[in-house]
């Protein structure tokens, strides 16, 4: 029987003790991160020092420990979000920040039936996975063939045991949606507005899509497509930006770098069309009323 993948992320242990096969980082006091996977009988070596694995074994996790030249490092499953930056990828990840919102925004839920368009290298399909649960579905369509077993083991290391994922290898634009009645819909391609027709099919009505797209003009031209067509409504687009802050005993400012901007995320409503003509340019934007905002 072939072993399991690693489980790179802490959620899918559980809080169980560290054993073989955990995905572990160890931290040391400047904050730098060595990922390890643990293996009876291996050792870790860092110019600070040699931990044997078989000390992090049975552990529990958050434990600290020390290398063999006196150095303490704190011992730690990743979290989600640390796991993400660590992934092998073929194609660019979708940052944490913005998986976050997809799942908000996109309102993922327990038990929902969802269709992903690209694959990419497996994160937003395996956040969607942990999201939706056990009683949930998730089609994945990916025209790259080469990148569906990479992305696949991604998704194992990320959410281990998901076995309500289905991967259909083929083109969505030529091919269409070919699910019905599905709760949400993600997209993560050029030209998502070409998928506008098949996912008005596909999903319910109350239903969510959700596009990620990297440029203002991509999300211009298919925020026009979305309010042309009478059955999308409540067209919106965001976009997130994280700083992190340094705190210390006699200052709190922002760090110096940031994640600017990575992606803008466009969802929009499944309804049942009213039969009146989509607003003109004129027309007061969603979410305002003609007083003020």
């Amino acid at each position: 029987m072939p072993s399991p993948a690693p489980s790179d992320s802490e959620s899918a242990r559980g809080g169980r003790p560290l054993a073989v096969g955990d995905v572990v980082v160890l931290h040391d006091r400047r904050h730098r991160r060595y990922r390890i996977v643990l293996k009876a009988g291996e050792r870790f070596f860092t110019h600070l020092g040699a931990i044997d694995h078989d000390r992090l074994i049975g552990r529990d996790d958050g434990l600290a420990i020390e290398t063999d030249k006196g150095h303490l490092m704190r011992a730690l499953r990743p979290t989600f979000a640390e796991a993400v930056y660590d992934l092998p990828r073929q194609s660019q990840v979708i940052y944490p920040k913005d998986l976050a919102a997809i799942l908000m925004h996109g309102d993922f839920y327990p038990g929902a039936h969802c269709v992903e368009v690209g694959f990419g290298s497996g994160a937003a399909s395996a956040a969607i996975l942990r999201a939706i649960g056990p009683e949930g579905s998730l089609t994945t369509y990916e025209i790259r063939e080469q990148v569906v077993a990479p992305s696949q083991a991604n998704v194992a290391m990320l959410a281990p045991g998901a076995d309500n994922h289905m991967v259909v290898v083929g083109d969505a634009y030529e091919s269409g949606i070919t699910q019905r009645g599905v709760d949400r819909v993600l997209t993560d391609v050029p030209e998502p507005w070409r998928l506008l027709e098949s996912a008005a099919i596909a999903l319910r009505t109350g239903g969510v899509l959700t596009c990620y797209l990297p440029t203002v003009l991509q999300v211009h031209e298919l925020a026009m497509a979305l309010k042309a067509d009478p059955r999308w409504a409540l067209v919106g687009t965001v976009e997130v930006l994280e700083r992190p802050w340094h705190m210390a005993p006699t200052s709190a400012r922002p760090e110096h770098r940031m994640v600017g901007h990575t992606g803008f995320i466009t969802t929009a409503r499944r309804v049942e069309p009213l039969g009146i003509e989509s607003e003109g340019e004129d027309a007061p934007d969603e979410g305002t009323t003609q007083e003020g905002t």
